[in-house]
């Protein structure tokens, strides 16, 4: 039985480099079938979600969304029991910075692209696709395969478990490749107080005194105790300024004060969500973020 053409998305904002790429490709993986050519992070997460490729190749940099932003919000709103693609970040940063991707659970490509690493990066996709084609379930008919309730109803025992597993690990991999590489950005200046405008004052808030911070449009909620204020920036630019021990990301949408947790609970679906103490919210946590709720 011949085994399904891999399909890749890629996801370059240059269209010289982007063709650059393709051609390569083309030309070291010519049974690869490159589905579509997306010229910024929102159309690669629009792009992907609707096609499901095997692999993404991803610029780092780009307007809308960076690759790092697509990522996780694919890995965030991926179908339940369909394989997660391989990623390949394409990005400009030096060799010394492209240390941490070593250790990380994808590849990259250097601008401009070089067949000798090129090559290299195509033969480990290859390994992985084949690696990751044993006990797969019923595949979706586009190349990537699923585990479908059919499939693992009838399946032995332990390749459920082993297909939990692989979602598990997925999980676990993403969540490391992402901090690894929001490692490699500046550090930020750390925030001592929250000021949020209320009319005609402005409020100062302690950190300590926050339960979690919630992304609404343009503004962020910050929700205490018995008070909530809006302040007029993103997540994505308060994250870095906070206390990683302190405020945890659970969420795309989500930071949480971790002493404000109380209990993590899983539903009937598998859905992981927060119970908070002296605050009646429950917050949803993704998949991406279920490793930092296991048991110790």
């Amino acid at each position: 039985m011949t085994s399904p053409t891999p399909r890749a998305l890629i996801a370059e904002d240059e269209p010289i480099l982007a063709a650059a790429l393709t051609h390569a490709l083309q030309r070291l993986w010519p049974e690869l079938d490159i589905v579509a050519t997306c010229p910024n992070g929102v159309e690669a997460l629009r792009q992907g979600l609707a096609l499901q490729p095997d692999i993404l190749f991803l610029d780092i940099k780009m307007p809308g969304k960076t690759g790092l932003e697509a990522a996780e919000e694919l890995a965030e709103q991926w179908p339940d029991g369909i394989a997660f693609p391989h990623i390949v970040f394409v990005t400009a940063y030096d060799e010394y910075a492209l240390a941490a991707f070593e250790h990380a659970a994808a590849d990259y490509v250097l601008k401009p692209v070089n067949d000798a690493r090129l090559g290299k990066t195509v033969e480990r996709l290859q390994q992985r696709l084949r690696d990751s084609s044993v006990g797969k379930g019923v595949g979706n008919g586009s190349g990537n395969a699923a585990v479908t309730a059919t499939a693992a109803a009838s399946a032995p025992a332990t390749t459920a478990t082993a297909a939990l597993a692989a979602g598990t690990a997925s999980d676990d991999n993403m969540a490391r490749l992402l901090s690894q590489l929001q490692a490699m950005l500046p550090p930020a200046p750390r925030l001592q107080m929250i000021r949020a405008a209320v009319g005609n004052s402005v409020r100062m808030i302690a950190l300590a005194d926050i339960v979690y911070f919630e992304a609404l449009d343009k503004y962020i909620n910050v929700v205490c105790q018995d008070s909530e204020a809006l302040i007029r920036t993103s997540l994505k630019e308060l994250l870095p300024q906070l206390d990683p021990q302190q405020f945890w990301q659970i969420h795309r949408g989500t930071i949480v004060n971790a002493s404000a947790i109380a209990t993590a609970v899983r539903d009937e679906a598998g859905k992981l969500s927060l119970t908070l103490r002296q605050h009646p919210a429950q917050l949803r946590v993704s998949p991406l973020y279920a490793h930092l709720f296991r048991q110790m």
